[in-house]
């Protein structure tokens, strides 16, 4: 798979673009059953919308992932780097900020599966921020271990996800970033169900748990595709208050809901490069009937 990567990466950029847009059209006309959860998804989070009008939004973020796809073949083949001159920072100098800040300690980097998700973590190593990234391992191993082999060669320090914990805390203690996507449906056991576009949605509380641990800040970063497509910026916004009290259990579930605010609120400004594919919403409290088919 490494080899057909670097094969690929040899047809310039213009080519590589043009497959992916075709590849996101491909998807949006022929994935019957991700469009449905799609347009599920959508509904909940836009009521208010029109259907034609949802129904360009997830067309609009197929587009996205196509064109995520034709970036990852650069990202994973030959020259690679030059992904680095196609994003721009939004107020870089505010990781020496955080520095000044917390002296010695490192920060959560609070992201989604947003834009191009894979090049965010690449392209801020490539600018000489390296981040250590929570990886959840995938079901095909051939495709996981290509994963890990283009986020290690970009300077990516990957974490499995099942003993992420403590080498997490251990990473923050060091002064490192830490990136952890709180995007996606969590399992019952590890869910505080807390509102994401209205709807109560199981989110993991083991970021909350970490950060009442370390005491570092956490950031939100996205990566936003800008209009010519082919350019991206890094959007740091400001740190979220994290809530202290003497209930563990209330500032866990209040953080883990300031942190999904966080992401649904630049979702709400930017909803054609969301993943609307996903089930966000398949762990249901056990008195709410399911959302999807």
């Amino acid at each position: 798979m490494v080899v057909a990567l670097h094969v690929l990466s040899l047809l310039p950029d213009f080519v590589l673009y043009q497959l992916g847009i075709a590849g996101g059209w491909l998807g949006y006309l022929l994935d019957s059953r991700h469009i449905r959860i799609g347009l599920r998804n959508l509904a909940l989070a836009f009521p208010d919308k029109r259907a034609k009008e949802r129904r360009r939004i997830l067309r609009a973020s197929y587009l996205n992932l196509g064109l995520s796809a034709a970036e990852y073949i650069r990202l994973g083949g030959f020259f690679y780097r030059r992904l680095r001159w196609r994003v721009k920072y939004s107020r870089f100098e505010y990781w020496a900020k955080m520095k000044r800040r917390y002296p010695g300690k490192g920060a959560v980097i609070l992201t989604a599966h947003f834009g191009n998700f894979e090049l965010l973590p690449a392209a801020h190593a490539l600018h000489g921020y390296p981040i250590t990234l929570v990886h959840h391992t995938q079901r095909f191993l051939a495709g996981d271990a290509l994963m890990t082999y283009v986020r290690e060669r970009a300077g990516i320090k990957v974490i499995r996800k099942h003993a992420a914990a403590r080498a997490v805390l251990k990473s923050l203690n060091q002064g490192e970033l830490v990136g952890i996507p709180l995007d996606q449906n969590a399992k019952r056991s590890e869910a505080v169900f807390v509102p994401f576009f209205g709807e109560p949605a199981a989110t993991s509380g083991g970021l909350a748990r970490l950060v009442a641990i370390a005491e570092v800040p956490v950031v939100p970063v996205f990566l936003l595709r800008e209009r010519n497509r082919r350019r991206h910026r890094i959007e740091i916004l400001d740190e979220i208050p994290i809530q202290r009290t003497d209930d563990s259990s209330a500032d866990i579930e209040e953080n883990t809901r300031r942190f999904t605010r966080a992401i649904e609120d630049f979702v709400r400004r930017h909803p054609t490069q969301f993943l609307w594919t996903h089930r966000r919403y398949r762990t249901r409290p056990r008195s709410m009937p399911p959302v999807y088919d």
